[in-house]
């Protein structure tokens, strides 16, 4: 008797499944957390943390979860705080961070001082991160 091919799903991979996937993540962020903010340790760890998962995203070693095939008419309105976001960011920065007009990452310092709030931010960009490599 043969089933049809509709009820068939792919079974993910062991180190495909957020049982073992989001420990590994929770890890690396305890670890990120731990270097000291805007240090050549914690700059080095972000760039190759965020370049395996680029390279994991863009080999094709990793099973892809289907798309949205269009983005929501409210997905245009998350276009503007981005836009400001990214136009003040880069006038501060390139103006130069000052204390009248600090970059937002300046700004944030004293909120992330402490290894667990920046572990958080960490996890936080981590687990975005994989969600865009899974797409």
């Amino acid at each position: 008797m043969e089933h049809p091919s509709d009820l068939a799903v792919d079974v993910p991979r062991a180190w495909d499944r957020p049982v073992v996937s989001m420990p590994v993540i929770v890890v690396l962020a305890l670890v990120g957390g731990q270097l000291p903010s805007f240090s050549t340790a914690a700059n080095i760890y972000s760039i190759g943390t965020g370049g395996a998962l680029i390279w994991l995203g863009l080999s094709h070693r990793m099973p892809r979860r289907a798309a949205p095939r269009r983005l929501g008419d409210g997905a245009v309105w998350w276009v503007l705080p981005v836009a400001v976001f990214t136009v003040f960011e880069g006038a501060t920065y390139a103006l130069g961070s000052t204390e009248d007009f600090p970059t937002f990452s300046k700004l944030a310092d004293p909120v992330l001082d402490g290894p667990l709030a920046r572990a958080a931010v960490y996890f936080a960009w981590l687990a975005a991160f994989w969600a865009l490599v899974r797409r």
